[in-house]
């Protein structure tokens, strides 16, 4: 069933920090049938079971009737110190995990888009407007818009790579021929520079769809030199049980990244498939309980009704349900390529 302007409009919105601007999107929606967005990410460390939330957000995209681009961004990769002979390796990572990822999310990826940035970023005319931009845009504004995602942007050593950066990644949106931008809340000063910039190279700004940043699933931050830190996609289902025994999670309080991955990613999935959240308990702690919303869920943790184990062993479960289809198609293909990309893995 074809969705009105209005249930586009709310598919797009939900889970969603901030757009800039609402009205604009719903003009977007009202005047072109099939919009472009692009969601871009620099192929660093290996994929986590986090990126299932920006993800989860571009099947939402697909289903509103957007072509969605990834942008994989291999020179901004290497702007933030990825070593220069492990960028081909680790483009081909990406480019076969990701799919399968937003696959998982339940939807059809026939209008979904793989882009290398060298790709079209190495053209001279790119070069041209890169330069032009640095003309326009301050080091303060550089900096400032880069501070909360490229690392050593502060003090007089930092190196000029990471002040280049932002100003790439808003003429990403003019090169890529798209109307909109998605991203984390991290990124959300360069989505403003580029609004504001663009204009004055004579481009038009573009819609900026802002995801919130949800804590790391095992502790508050995701380190990738501690394997420990995060759940890679390719994980066995024991390891995701162990992993997630060790996740911060303090009994009656919610503000964990176990919580916000159920809200956010879990009960999503869920509602959408008109199913209800399962906790597995033996009968002599009370037996299985079942949530239709997080909410409910929450209401009982915050009561203590309900002990943190019992709700990752549940996630861990969860979790494996969805890589599983990724691992049925992909593992061993996934794995060699893995062992190029990340030799020290």
């Amino acid at each position: 069933m074809e969705l009105s302007v209005e249930e586009r409009f709310e598919l797009i919105k939900r889970n969603t920090e901030e757009i800039i601007e609402e009205e604009e999107l719903k003009k977007l929606l009202s005047e072109k049938e099939q919009p472009v967005i692009y969601w871009g990410t620099a192929p660093t460390g290996r994929p986590h079971v986090g990126y299932l939330f920006p993800f989860l957000k571009i099947a939402d995209l697909l289903k509103a009737g957007f072509k969605v681009k990834i942008l994989l961004a291999d020179l901004h990769a290497a702007l933030d110190n990825t070593p220069w002979n492990l960028l081909e390796h680790r483009y081909e990572y990406y480019k076969e995990i990701i799919p399968l990822m937003i696959e998982a999310m339940g939807v059809d990826i026939k209008n979904l888009e793989i882009i290398r940035g060298s790709d079209y970023q190495l053209k001279p005319e790119f070069a041209f407007d890169l330069l032009k931009l640095s003309s326009l845009v301050s080091i303060r504004d550089s900096r400032k818009a880069a501070a909360e995602v490229v690392k050593n942007v502060e003090g007089d050593s930092a190196r000029l790579s990471g002040l280049i950066y932002p100003l790439m990644q808003a003429l990403d949106e003019q090169y890529l021929e798209v109307d909109a931008q998605l991203g984390g809340s991290d990124q959300r000063k360069i989505m403003v520079l580029a609004r504001e910039f663009l204009p004055k190279l004579g481009y038009k700004k573009r819609v900026e769809i802002i995801n919130p940043l949800i804590p790391g699933l095992i502790g508050k931050k995701m380190s990738s030199s501690d394997k420990n830190s995060k759940i890679d996609i390719l994980d066995d289902e024991e390891t995701i049980k162990r992993k997630l025994k060790n996740a911060e999670m303090v009994a009656g309080d919610p503000d964990n990244g176990v919580m916000a991955f159920l809200k956010y990613v879990i009960f999503t999935l869920k509602q959408d498939k008109g199913e209800k959240f399962i906790v597995k308990r033996e009968e002599k702690y009370g037996g299985d309980l079942e949530y239709s919303s997080y909410e409910e869920l929450e209401k009982d943790y915050l009561e203590k009704k309900i002990h943190p184990l019992d709700i990752k062993n549940a996630v861990a479960e969860e979790i494996y349900l969805l890589i599983k289809p990724i691992h049925d198609k992909a593992k061993d293909k996934l794995l060699k390529i893995a062992e190029k990309a990340y030799p020290d893995e």
